[in-house]
């Protein structure tokens, strides 16, 4: 086998020399003659997004608060699906799931001693800033918040976090009981991870608080001067564990369609039992000011001029939550551009629309990007250019409390998700700044970095020339030490927090998730609105816009293919690197894996043969498109073939062996493996080495497989010289 593998690689490389091709002469996946004309669809797609237009939208996106549930918001799917009708999108339908909700009725808050302080939980409004004023914003409130009424005293504990708690009984301070503070947060954890550990710990309510140090005026300029956090901006949220199980927590594993069983709250493990509200540094200062105990460590200290200490008695506060818990329709808006050739073949494109308020950046800016996208694809439609494979637009709903919609609509449509889908391309918030953030699974990281050569930076410079020095300052910031190059250009570690967290974990969508990022301490505030947009995040619409130009392109090149453009080989790499971190911070000597190294390294191999085939395939210029078909059909069965029945250990709608999150919305790669090793339980450790191992052998087979339908079917030739060797 080996003898006849270096025999082709000659082989090819004569068939690239005779075709007078070089690598950057064609696309991905593309013949050199469809490179050409896929060059002339994205030139003409490009030229139709417009910041004139982003701005528009976005505008319409943000002049009302909207969260989930609202009419607002349902209002918004509908203009959404008539927006879509116009631009020549086709096969339109609002999609209805009734989904658990939690909204407040009521929240209070008081300090009762050493002094009497009512908290306003209010954002101060802004003469510059029109809608800070608007009547329809709310005060402050947490998605899932148990309801209550108690009185008790407030500890200090830092971020929240589990070792955070472990400080305080060293000090002797028992929270049970109690009511805990802490901070968003440093290192960031998600707040509901922090709700869960005090949970755990029997506090009865956890405050959470925006502390300078992260997000306001120790970052820079807060508004409206500044992008950075004013003393009342308030980050809501919802702090259901969703790192449990996403969506609907009272339809564990089945669509939350109208008449669908719902099982009581109570059961739920998803539904928090703490009440949880959030604060301004306003509103938390007074509490802790006036706390006694001992004086915090110095890296609890924060960025207000007072002298953090973890409490004790002597600060009681009343507390007052009362949520109102009913079923609420979420609408997902869905719309399609029906491919010409395989219809049956999905790329997905989405973004979630609701929003705790206005939601400037979070997620207004990716709709106000999505509908340049959709309005640049409806328009080429019109002209009679369409996609090869279908494209699915997907509008979603309930995202920031559950990932409701994104989860409910996987869960309905996963049995045809795993026969048709062939990546799913997520916009949460298209910009809040200029660096761009890439992220997919392995097989899908080389498209990127291809597809960022074919969009211009409004700095003037290539897409992919300004990533790379936005992305050189994110590793050197984290004290990675691996140089950069196009392998680790895409970040490959890729965690949750946004929708295609249930497309990718549940079903086994490969995806993607795009960004621009830049100073942003509004997030989850009133001040995350229309204003900030325009003085801070993106003035000129400039990055909306090439959000779109990129989103586009990313489309257009998966729908057009004539191979789709995964990269397996570079799945293995990625796939190595991960158990290779693992090796550096745990001990793996008591663990048997050499066989899953084996494995690995079979998988990355078998991965660039199949590169290597479906190169000179392509450029050879005769492609049967019955094989071609064939072999991309294969290729989609990979990111399937990583869901394992059971799930990850204690977490079973998590289903895939190389992608999860943690708690903390941290990514976590080979989760079961990883958790198991990590709480040093060598036993399960083993058995999901195993798992793992028999995923990468069936994906590394089938690979394997493809390459040799491929090379062997005939008819791959390049003037006269053969490209299948026959045994």
């Amino acid at each position: 086998m080996n003898r006849r593998l270096s025999q082709f690689s000659s082989i090819f490389g004569v068939a690239l020399l005779l075709a007078g091709l070089s690598a950057g002469q064609t696309f991905q996946g593309f013949s050199p003659d469809s490179s050409a004309k896929q060059a002339e669809i994205e030139s003409k797609f490009k030229a139709i997004p417009t910041p004139d237009e982003a701005r528009r939208q976005h505008r319409i996106f943000t002049a009302e608060p909207h969260p989930a549930g609202s009419e607002r918001n349902n209002e918004l799917a509908r203009y959404i699906a008539e927006e879509w009708k116009k631009q020549g999108l086709e096969d339109i339908v609002l999609r209805r799931y009734d989904v658990f909700s939690s909204d407040p009725k009521e929240t209070m808050l008081e300090m009762v001693a050493p002094v009497h302080y009512k908290a306003s939980l209010r954002e101060a409004a802004y003469d510059e800033d029109p809608d800070t004023k608007n009547p329809n914003v709310s005060s402050a409130w947490m998605g899932m918040s148990k309801s209550g009424d108690i009185t008790a005293p407030v500890i200090y504990a830092h971020s929240g976090n589990p070792e955070d708690f472990a400080l305080l009984k060293k000090n002797g301070i028992d929270v049970k009981g109690k009511i805990v503070i802490v901070r968003y947060s440093n290192p960031y954890s998600y707040r509901g991870f922090k709700a869960l550990t005090a949970e755990k710990e029997g506090a009865a309510a956890i405050l959470i608080y925006s502390d300078p140090a992260e997000d306001g005026y120790k970052k820079g300029k807060v508004f409206p001067e500044g992008p950075w956090g004013p003393e009342t901006h308030l980050q809501r949220g919802a702090i259901e564990y969703d790192f449990q199980q996403a969506g609907d927590p009272t339809t564990p594993g089945w669509p939350s369609l109208p008449g669908a069983k719902h099982i009581p709250v109570e059961q739920a493990s998803p539904v928090p039992k703490i009440m949880a509200l959030p604060l301004s540094w306003h509103d938390a200062k007074p509490l802790l000011e006036n706390m006694d105990g001992p004086v915090a460590p110095n890296d609890w200290q924060g960025g207000l001029p007072i002298k953090y200490r973890l409490g004790g008695d002597r600060v009681r506060v009343h507390l007052k939550i009362q949520m109102e818990e009913t079923i609420k329709p979420n609408y997902v808006v869905e719309g399609r551009i029906r491919g010409s050739e395989y219809p049956d073949q999905w790329v997905l494109a989405g973004n979630h629309r609701d929003a705790w308020v206005f939601g400037g950046v979070d997620p207004s800016s990716g709709t106000a990007s999505m509908m340049e996208l959709t309005r640049g694809l409806g328009s080429l439609a019109k002209q009679g250019i369409r996609p090869k494979r279908t494209m699915v637009f997907l509008s979603w709903d309930g995202e920031e409390t559950s990932y409701a919609g994104s989860a409910e609509w996987s869960e309905q449509f996963a049995h045809e998700l795993r026969q048709k889908a062939v990546a799913y391309l997520n916009v949460d918030s298209s910009t809040s700044g200029p660096n761009f953030q890439g992220s997919s699974v392995g097989s899908l990281a080389p498209l990127l970095v291809d597809a960022s050569k074919a969009v211009q930076d409004p700095s003037g410079k290539p897409l992919y020339a300004a990533w790379q020095i936005s992305r050189a300052e994110d590793l050197q910031e984290r004290n990675d030490s691996d140089p950069l190059t196009d392998f680790n250009l895409t970040e490959t570690r890729i965690g949750s927090g946004s929708d295609y967290a249930a497309l990718l974990d549940h079903v086994g969508v490969p995806v993607m998730d795009l960004s621009f990022d830049g100073p942003y301490g509004v997030y989850h505030s009133v001040y995350d609105d229309f204003y900030w947009m325009n003085h801070f995040g993106d003035p000129g619409y400039h990055y909306h816009t090439l959000m779109a130009q990129l989103w586009g392109v990313l489309a257009l090149r998966l729908a057009n293919a004539d191979f789709l453009p995964y990269d397996f080989g570079s799945y293995g790499g990625h796939i190595r690197k991960y158990l290779d971190t693992l090796g550096k911070k745990n001990d793996l000597s008591k663990l048997n894996l050499r066989s899953l190294r084996t494995s690995v390294d079979q998988f990355q191999q078998a991965g660039e043969k199949l590169n290597g085939t479906i190169a000179a395939a392509l450029s050879s210029g005769k492609i049967d498109p019955q094989l071609a078909d064939q072999i991309n059909r294969g290729m989609m069965a990979i990111e399937r073939n990583w869901l394992t029945p059971e799930g990850i250990p204690g977490r079973p709608w998590y289903k895939h062996v190389v992608y999860a999150c943690r708690y903390t919305y941290a990514h976590l790669e080979l989760p079961g493996l990883t958790e198991a090793v990590e709480k040093q339980d060598l036993a399960t450790a083993q058995q999901q080495a195993a798992i793992l191992e028999s995923a990468l052998r069936k994906n590394a087979e089938l690979v394997n497989q493809l390459n040799e339908q491929l090379a062997c079917a005939g008819g791959i030739t390049k003037q006269g010289v053969a490209l299948c060797l026959a045994p």
